[in-house]
């Protein structure tokens, strides 16, 4: 769940993003696992879906970095948040997410999706429903 105050916007990268809604300094966690407001699906549930959701959830989603076998669903700004290879964040600790630089209000939140999703692949962006943008998870 975003734990700083964000807004859902146009982006210069891919369809949407998300944006600061004010200063965030850098070292500020940005973000933190919330089962309240992030759904985890186990495997059997994952098999379980109807094909249009499975595919929502493989784009939308993520492995969970420790807990293997569990996907990441998050309900709020966080699943709109663009890939960089540059990113302002880092992802790395499964509980929180950090702006590792001074991050102006206005300034799209990126973070690089390999950091918490091994099988990252960057493949050409494409409207959901169409194909996915993420590797499966």
């Amino acid at each position: 769940m975003m734990i700083v105050p964000t807004y859902v916007g146009p982006s210069a990268i891919e369809g949407v993003g998300v944006f600061a809604g004010e200063f965030i300094p850098a070292g500020t966690p940005i973000w933190t696992l919330d089962e309240r407001f992030d759904l985890l699906l186990g495997a059997a549930e994952m098999l379980a879906l109807p094909p249009l959701q499975k595919q929502f959830v493989e784009r939308y989603g993520y492995p969970h970095m420790t807990r293997e076998g569990l996907t990441v669903l998050e309900f709020d700004h966080g699943r709109f948040m663009n890939h960089s290879d540059t990113p302002n964040t880092n992802f790395t600790d499964p509980e929180t997410g950090w702006a590792i630089r001074d991050i102006v209000a206005g300034e799209e939140l990126v973070c690089n999706y390999a950091e918490f999703d091994p099988a990252f692949i960057m493949q050409p962006g494409r409207m959901f429903g169409a194909a996915v943008s993420r590797a499966a998870s």
